[in-house]
């Protein structure tokens, strides 16, 4: 595996270092020993998977607030989703900053999400499945998020939105700490 920085500090995209012959390919999408070696989380309490049917779909963007903030590993199983994380860490210098991230099933990249960064995704083709290895398990007492269209971060998505629940669209504006 290769861990690449991404312009967000404390965050990875990880690429697969594959073996491919006659029979196919053969990777590993996680090990202890490489996770721990790269000074990365290592152990992850959940796995979890979601399934989305329509291109444009879109999941986010959650965080668990303290003490029950979550790592995720995070990777597109089937199809193609643009992968956005925000770095709400208010000590940090990318603190407020966005980027985003193609994961699909075909360059079988992952998303390394540190502690105290909101998540979400939308579905850039039909019949979507992404798989996630989270830190600590769901409590839904300390579920959070923002808006995917909050002005505060202005994030950039590629589609309109085609479907999203009504919890994620209502969040608040998000507020900067003075």
């Amino acid at each position: 595996m290769r861990f690449l920085p991404t312009l967000l500090g404390d965050a990875y995209r990880i690429e697969s270092d594959p073996i491919e012959d006659e029979r196919g390919r053969f990777e590993r999408s996680f090990c202890v020993r490489e996770f721990e070696a790269a000074g990365l989380h290592a152990s992850f309490a959940q796995h979890s998977q979601s399934w989305s049917a329509s291109k444009g779909t879109l999941r986010g963007m959650h965080f668990q607030n303290a003490p029950h903030g979550e790592i995720k590993l995070v990777r597109c199983l089937r199809g193609r989703i643009w992968d956005v994380i925000v770095d709400l860490r208010e000590t940090s210098s990318t603190f407020g900053r966005w980027q985003a991230f193609e994961l699909s099933s075909d360059n079988r990249d992952q998303l390394y999400v540190p502690e105290g960064f909101a998540h979400g995704f939308q579905t850039l083709c039909d019949d979507v499945e992404v798989g996630y290895m989270i830190s600590t398990p769901y409590e839904p007492k300390a579920a959070s998020g923002c808006r995917h269209n909050d002005p505060a971060f202005g994030i950039s998505w590629p589609l309109p939105v085609a479907a999203i629940s009504a919890r994620d669209k209502g969040w608040p504006d998000y507020r900067f700490p003075v």
